[in-house]
């Protein structure tokens, strides 16, 4: 067992001193930059309209980039956030047997492509084998995989994030720039641009 012949070189948290990190095979650590509450938030920001969908902030902000304004000191914030999960369809072993022959065809014709380049003679023959070989297995890993659910998800399904609002802010130095370009715009209650 080994001491450190100088007691007062070890470092010691919570002792006069003891905020000093000690130096690592890198050399001495630095405390991170901020407040500790994660990266910086950059310059504050100022909502300049909210709008019920996507399009309609999208429409903003093109204008606002048609007229030459500094876009890149805008967003588009999704507020009011929402995952829908939209049901596709019963799913049987049979369908997911299928399914799971669509993406190995895929996986077995990628597989297929590159033995294809390497190969001397016959390549198209390759890229046929690859892609029935790869079917074949995607086939059985499907239908094992659904039966080895034992019935808990029946169904297939696509999920999506969806906003109840979409702010467009704008960094707040620029926000009054952006209001009169806006004022100029004439949007109508559900969002259309006015012509």
């Amino acid at each position: 067992m080994t001491r450190a012949a100088n007691p007062t070189a070890t470092w010691r948290p919570g002792m006069p001193g003891g905020d000093n990190l000690p130096s690592g095979p890198a050399g001495r650590p630095a405390t991170p930059p901020g407040d500790g509450h994660g990266p910086q938030a950059g310059p504050p920001t100022v909502t300049i309209g909210a709008y019920p969908d996507y399009p309609s902030a999208q429409r903003v902000v093109d204008y606002l980039a048609d007229n030459r304004f500094p876009v890149e000191h805008t967003a588009i914030v999704g507020t009011n956030l929402t995952l829908v999960e939209t049901v596709l369809g019963r799913l049987t072993t049979g369908r997911a047997a299928l399914l799971g022959a669509g993406t190995g065809a895929w996986f077995g014709l990628f597989i297929g492509l590159l033995f294809g380049i390497f190969t001397v003679g016959n390549w198209l023959a390759v890229i046929l084998v690859g892609l029935v070989i790869g079917a074949i297995w995607g086939a059985v890993f499907g239908a094992v995989a659904h039966a080895m659910s034992g019935g808990q998800r029946d169904f297939t399904s696509a999920s999506s994030l969806r906003a109840g609002q979409y702010a467009v802010t704008v960094d707040a130095a620029l926000a009054d720039q952006a209001r009169q370009m806006l004022g100029r715009m004439h949007l109508t209650p559900t969002g259309a641009t006015a012509r």
